[in-house]
């Protein structure tokens, strides 16, 4: 996948949220799954970012994110959801797809890179439409591989 960030198959779902909390909770379980990772460190640091101010992006897309000590490099993670929750979103439309970006503590400006691509891909018409037709995790992972493919070509 996309050199900036490390993402794995294990790292996208198709699931189900009732609040935001229950979005940060799943995205913290996927990322510890994924990658072994502690999912309450993992939720702590993504809690303490959004207090700073909601990480929905708009159009139906959130990205969550945080820095962490002991992380190697940037890894990402994606929750499809089957019906949009309410995430305090710019636009203030609710979120159904939600893209997790955890960077090493002192990633600096390999952080915002990373976050620009997730921007990059979720603001590309055709990559958001794919994305929301995607139906299971697997479809949703062949959609982020081939675009990345195709842009690191």
């Amino acid at each position: 996948m996309d050199s900036i960030f490390l993402m794995k198959p294990e790292s996208v779902c198709v699931t189900q949220a009732d609040s935001k909390d229950g979005i940060l909770r799943q995205l913290a379980e996927l990322f510890a799954g994924a990658f072994s990772l502690d999912a309450d460190q993992v939720l702590e640091h993504l809690e303490e970012r959004e207090k700073l101010g909601s990480t929905g992006f708009g159009r139906g897309v959130a990205i969550p994110h945080a820095r962490m000590p002991d992380l190697g490099r940037p890894v990402a993670a994606l929750l499809k959801l089957e019906r949009p929750v309410e995430f305090n979103a710019a636009d203030g439309l609710p979120v159904d797809l939600v893209f997790g970006l955890l960077s090493p503590a002192n990633s600096g400006a390999t952080h915002l890179h990373a976050l620009a691509a997730i921007s990059r891909l979720v603001r590309d018409e055709g990559v958001h439409d794919a994305l929301s037709d995607a139906p299971d995790a697997e479809a949703l992972y062949g959609v982020l591989t081939n675009v990345t493919d195709r842009d690191v070509a």
